[in-house]
């Protein structure tokens, strides 16, 4: 890279802030971790920040706010707890933020690199679920770049020709149907959060892997991408390819379609976040067509999985249809993985909850964060109905 960055990882202890970690750590002198934060993971934070150098470490519950200053004591490294900090750590003065918080929770960090004018390399996708336009227009205001990390959204930005997108017919996002893709629903029925985050492709955390069981997760990227990229709905599509290999395509009006390929391998998409719009070198294998032989595709099968068709009616509908499916849904995945309720009862309870709930389209955050409350409340009373 011609120069160094000034980087901050927001969900330094997950799956997507490891891995950007992990490639950090490669490459040493092309960067310098301005702000790691985590939310309870003391010794994960601590030892990512003395191995990166970070100038501030911050842990978003308070109560362990003397735990993390006693681990980073005489390292010169400044600590702080709570979501205030996690905003304060994200405003800092950066090159790129790394919006890597799981969940609604990382929506106000995200606002905030957004109006410090920070770049933001987004692998928080609920952040444009919930608040997509309020969030796209707050970093029109400020000239902000946001750069998509998921490796679906990711791929597209690499495919699409953002000086002419007249040119563009639809973007494709791929899935790989998850681990349950052959299942049948009844098969399904007695699935185990166990059995449910055993992903065949990919190593991701326990909810997002759910998501991916479910195919929510490639619904919510379906919202993601409408807004990213400024597209209608109904030019936004999801193939399932079970292997993984083709991340996503764009077709042009002319029938070309561009497509990104590479292995399933998160610090691809993370690496070309970090080095944009530069290129870097990874570790990760590189791909082999001969030896993968055959890509297959299929289109997703819309009773067993769905939560595709939650997620294009929300998109459809635009309002605060997008955020109370997302927060209905966490709600319900925290509860199956607690062993609450039912696998299949996941989307039963997202459906339920916006057939019961239409409040007006929020105007700031403070309503986004207000739709998601009562939704979430609205997923527990449902729950109470189910059993698991």
């Amino acid at each position: 890279m011609a120069t160094r960055k000034r980087l901050s990882i927001l969900g330094a202890t997950g799956s997507v802030g490891q891995s950007t970690l992990d490639l950090v750590n490669r490459n040493p002198d092309d960067f310098d971790i301005i702000a790691l934060t985590a939310h309870r993971d003391v010794e994960g934070l601590a030892k990512a920040a003395k191995e990166s150098g970070a100038n501030i470490a911050v842990i978003g519950d308070p109560e362990r706010a003397g735990a993390l200053a006693d681990a980073l004591a005489g390292t010169g490294i400044a600590t702080a707890a709570g979501t205030e900090a996690i905003c304060d750590a994200a405003g800092m003065e950066a090159d790129l933020v790394m919006a890597a918080i799981v969940g609604a929770a990382g929506i106000p960090s995200v606002m905030a690199a957004i109006e410090a004018g920070t770049t933001v390399g987004l692998a928080n996708k609920e952040s444009l679920v919930s608040a997509g336009s309020l969030m796209l227009e707050a970093a029109r205001k400020r000239g902000v770049t946001i750069l998509p990390v998921d490796s679906e959204h990711n791929a597209i930005f690499q495919c699409f020709d953002h000086q002419r997108p007249a040119g563009i017919a639809s973007i494709i996002l791929t899935a790989s149907g998850g681990p349950f893709r052959e299942w049948s629903r009844e098969e399904m029925r007695d699935v185990t959060p166990e059995r449910a985050v055993q992903h065949p492709n990919w190593s991701m955390g326990a909810k997002i892997s759910i998501d991916s069981a479910t195919l929510m997760n490639k619904g919510l990227e379906l919202i993601e991408a409408r807004y990213l990229f400024d597209l209608p709905p109904d030019d936004c599509r999801i193939i399932v390819h079970p292997q993984s290999v083709i991340h996503s395509l764009v077709e042009y009006r002319d029938g070309s379609v561009l497509a990104q390929l590479g292995a399933p391998d998160m610090r691809i998409p993370i690496a070309y976040t970090l080095a944009w719009p530069e290129r870097m070198d990874t570790p990760c294998e590189r791909l082999s067509l001969g030896e993968i032989g055959k890509l297959d595709f299929e289109e997703p099968d819309p009773v067993r999985f769905p939560a595709i068709a939650l997620a294009r009616a929300a998109m459809e509908a635009g309002g605060a249809r997008p955020a109370i499916l997302n927060a209905a849904n966490e709600e319900a995945v925290a509860a199956f993985l607690a062993g609450r309720i039912g696998f299949l009862d996941i989307t039963a309870i997202v459906g339920d909850v916006l057939d019961g709930y239409a409040p007006d389209a929020p105007e700031s955050l403070e309503d986004v964060f207000a739709i998601d409350e009562a939704a979430r409340a609205a997923a527990q009373k449902q729950m109470d109905s189910y059993t698991a």
